[in-house]
């Protein structure tokens, strides 16, 4: 039976700055994956504020999308958007009422989100997902720089009934702002049959000991500090490989760095792979590694976790939340090469993380728990009973 001739549960509207064109169009993979899950089990209305960069509705994996084609709107242009995109909302939503409004993004899809909400009677949930709530000034990352940004996250904080967070980390930077017993530990999940070991025959590797880094080059992704931690390693591991996947405004600096410190037999830039693609490149890696300055949660170890990859990196996102399939350092190189130096000349720890890396997504971050948990807190919300999964009350909840 197609996802359209199921019985739905709930009718749910997702606001999003951006959303895939197509369902070969891996825009923000995390949400495409979502929506492909969730409308097989409840009626989805994506709303798209920004891209794609044309106003028109469309279907993807069995939801309709509405995009309102925003690009990269400013100033005037930008309140323009917000309006007639809240207001699109808004006259949906009285033709086909929802039983829950979603923003993923707590500025313009939150703040959309809940005033949507408020004008239709009915609840809201917000996810952070980025760099809502910090402000890292020496390299002009977060949301908080910017007066208006702020805003529209505090009007989207606390207009919410729930906010939701992926990792602990994040769960402790927004629990000042979300009062009342409001938030909620709920991770986005990962596809486990995309996302999944090498079948035995193919899971004997010889050669170098390789690792794999999955991020936008960009300062926050503090690739420098990696390439750093990497070259002390190469001094005890000289033929170590190290592939970065990604593209970004830091290529240029990078490569002037890796040949810096004569690098360029260890790293490779490989720039951007088509998602469906990763996998391979996951299950190639006998470590992943991170070295963000900031992550609100990092998908990217939850993939190569899927594939039986442990990760090593800084204590930020959903790495402290893995336990033993993620090894966490703090957010220095000397750090980060001790601890990638460990793994890589301990075979016995490795293959322990990675036996955990597989259990703990199988266990706690399938694309499918999201889904469940989604939808046991969209039918509370819209019965109006207590939410089933517990309160993020205090720091203890959040890190039982």
């Amino acid at each position: 039976m197609s996802a359209r001739g199921r019985t739905r549960i709930v009718r749910i509207g997702l606001v999003v700055p951006g959303f895939s064109a197509s369902e070969e169009d891996w825009c923000i993979p995390a949400l495409l994956t979502l929506v492909r899950v969730l409308a097989q089990r409840a009626e989805v209305r994506v709303f798209a504020i920004r891209w794609p960069d044309q106003c028109r509705d469309y279907g993807v994996h069995g939801a309709t999308v509405h995009a309102f084609g925003g690009g990269a709107a400013k100033t005037w242009s930008r309140a323009a958007l917000l309006a007639r995109a809240l207001g699109h909302i808004v006259r949906a939503g009285r033709r086909e009422p929802f039983d829950v409004l979603h923003g993923f993004w707590a500025d313009e899809p939150g703040t959309l989100a809940v005033l949507a909400a408020r004008w239709l009677g009915v609840p809201a949930v917000v996810s952070l997902m980025g760099g809502e709530l910090v402000h890292l000034r020496d390299i002009g990352y977060g949301a908080q720089s910017s007066p208006i940004a702020r805003t529209l996250i505090r009007t989207a904080l606390g207009k919410a009934k729930v906010v939701t967070v992926g990792s602990t980390y994040l769960a402790e930077l927004a629990r000042p702002r979300v009062h009342d017993g409001r938030l909620r530990l709920l991770p986005l999940g990962v596809d486990t049959s995309m996302f999944r070991p090498a079948s035995p025959t193919d899971s004997s590797r010889s050669g170098p000991k390789r690792m794999i880094h999955v991020a936008s080059l960009t300062p926050v992704k503090d690739q420098a500090l990696l390439l750093r931690a990497v070259r002390r390693v190469v001094d005890r591991i000289p033929d170590l490989q190290l592939h970065m996947i990604g593209d970004g405004p830091m290529r240029a600096r990078l490569q002037e760095a890796i040949s810096a410190l004569a690098l360029h037999q260890n790293v490779t830039l490989r720039g951007e792979i088509v998602h469906h693609r990763l996998p391979d490149h996951y299950r190639a890696a006998d470590l992943c590694v991170l070295s963000s300055r900031f992550e609100s949660q990092a998908v990217v170890a939850l993939e190569a976790a899927g594939c039986g990859v442990p990760s090593v990196g800084t204590a930020v996102g959903i790495l402290p939340d893995l336990g033993a399939a993620a090894r966490t350092v703090p957010h220095d190189e000397v750090a980060l090469a001790d601890a990638i130096l460990s793994l890589l000349t301990d075979e016995p720890t490795r293959r322990h993380m990675s036996r955990e890396a597989r259990a703990v997504v199988m266990r706690e971050y399938r694309i499918e728990h999201t889904v469940d948990r989604l939808l046991a807190l969209y039918t509370a919300m819209r019965k109006g009973e207590p939410d089933p999964r517990s309160r993020l009350a205090s720091s203890a909840d959040v890190r039982s």
